[in-house]
């Protein structure tokens, strides 16, 4: 392995731990879109009627698939907040997964090509002869 190599190797091996490091320091993720609603209720006196209506709300929902299936759920501002950075975390952790895969391949093509320069010529393979009459034919 020439010098080049090891050193192009011990630099994506050195990206490759840093990017496992911020997996690490990431914390919760969680996946699914965050909703602003508003809403009408059912009193007929009630502003939210009115022309222009005046609807009630902000109301928050995060909607996301689990286990295949819809899930929606009402929060609370706190909660806005957390779901909103787990959900940045999950961005950051397809990003550096995302990366992790880029050093990878970037490793094995340093690899590979070592393997051809060191690999031993390959043998051709001997042709099989076919008659007029081959696998197929039929006279």
């Amino acid at each position: 392995m020439s010098a080049h190599d090891e050193r192009t190797l011990a630099r994506l091996r050195a990206r490759a731990y840093e990017k496992s490091r911020e997996l690490a320091d990431l914390g919760f993720v969680m996946r699914g879109s965050i909703m602003e609603r508003y809403s009408r209720c059912g009193s007929p006196g009630c502003g939210c009627h009115d022309d222009p209506p005046r609807l009630h709300g902000p109301y928050w929902q995060w909607t996301a698939k689990v286990a295949g299936k819809t899930v929606t759920r009402n929060l609370s501002d706190d909660q806005v907040r957390r779901y909103r950075e787990w959900m940045d975390n999950a961005q950051r952790l397809d990003q550096i997964v995302a990366e992790l895969f880029d050093i990878s391949a970037q490793a094995d093509e340093v690899l590979r090509g070592l393997e051809r320069e060191t690999a031993p010529p390959r043998k051709a393979k001997p042709r099989k002869r076919r008659g007029a009459h081959g696998p197929g034919l039929r006279s």
